[in-house]
């Protein structure tokens, strides 16, 4: 028992483990869309509303809890940052991702949306000038080539019909605006602790996603959703939505963006087996081949958690 705890203490403090569940989490919401789209007639920008609505009042927890962690106020600079990944990470890429499941299964959403970790590489690179280690970059080959393997049969039974190209370029412009939310939130971590930004990152998110709904729809018309809907959007709220938005924060502030992000890649697998127990969706072995090479590909990535935590400040500061 010891041993267990001394294991978990070391992943908890390495941010390995904070990555793995924020991809837990994560892996999670696209289920609970496609359930809410099941359980009644509910459009993505209502669905949205009821998503970011329900966590609003968990966002502002954040932020009123981390009042207490040496936080400084913030400037007119450090808002309009805030601001912006708001915009970013929980408006635009959820919306664009909502979308997208409409029209392609959840399966196939995960393997676009998770072309996300390669989009940090390219943004780290460009904005921080940071190489990215060989281990790193033959890991981040062998994750895609597990998720290549473990989504090869979704793809072809899915098909290239107009509305599968549609859904995909949804769902890859919410891949391109969630990798950018992700290099923001590396550079912004330097500034102010995790949970205070994960708390304002999700209230502006939120803020913005009522905002939106209000000007196109009345109010009142959520009321009238099945309680089914209701249900897996408080769901999705708090564990898909709260509760790894900060632990992606905690990751990030020690693993860094970029290994954050390549930890990430179990979500595409845990996806294919949450909708293979709850959305009775088919699984086949080549899901099976796909979880086991994504898994070792992680693993390769935890043991240098460590080192790139400790390097990851200098590089951001001189950004």
């Amino acid at each position: 028992m010891d041993a267990l705890r001394s294991l978990i203490h070391r992943q908890l403090q390495s941010g390995a483990l904070y990555a793995v569940l924020a991809a837990l989490g994560f892996s999670f919401k696209a289920i609970f869309v496609k359930l809410a789209y099941a359980a009644g007639p509910v459009d993505a920008i209502s669905l949205l509303a009821l998503r970011m609505g329900l966590a609003l009042p968990l966002f502002a927890w954040l932020v009123w809890a981390s009042r207490s962690q040496g936080s400084t106020p913030l400037n007119l600079g450090d808002g309009l940052r805030v601001a912006l990944l708001g915009l970013l990470g929980y408006y635009l890429a959820s919306l664009f991702d909502f979308y997208g499941l409409q029209y392609i299964s959840a399966g196939l959403e995960r393997l676009i949306l998770f072309t996300y970790p390669t989009l940090v590489l390219v943004f780290q690179a460009v904005a921080l000038r940071e190489r990215p280690s060989l281990r790193t970059l033959s890991a981040m080959g062998l994750c895609y080539l597990g998720l290549g393997i473990a989504f090869v049969h979704d793809v072809s039974v899915a098909g290239v019909g107009q509305q599968v190209l549609l859904g995909s370029l949804w769902v890859f412009a919410s891949a391109v605006t969630y990798a950018l939310y992700y290099a923001g939130t590396g550079m912004m971590l330097k500034r102010m602790n995790s949970m205070r930004l994960a708390g304002l990152c999700g209230t502006a998110s939120a803020l913005m996603v009522l905002a939106h709904y209000l000007l196109v729809a009345p109010l009142g018309h959520l009321w009238l959703l099945p309680a089914a809907v209701w249900a897996n959007a408080g769901l999705m709220a708090i564990f898909s939505t709260v509760l790894p938005v900060y632990w992606v924060a905690l990751a990030i502030q020690r693993l860094g963006p970029t290994h954050t992000a390549a930890v990430g890649n179990l979500g595409p697998v845990l996806t294919v087996l949450a909708s293979w127990a709850l959305l009775s969706e088919e699984i086949s072995l080549y899901q099976i081949i796909g979880l086991a090479v994504v898994l070792f590909a992680v693993s390769r990535l935890k043991t240098k958690g460590k080192q790139q935590a400790e390097v990851a400040p200098t590089k951001g500061a001189t950004a």
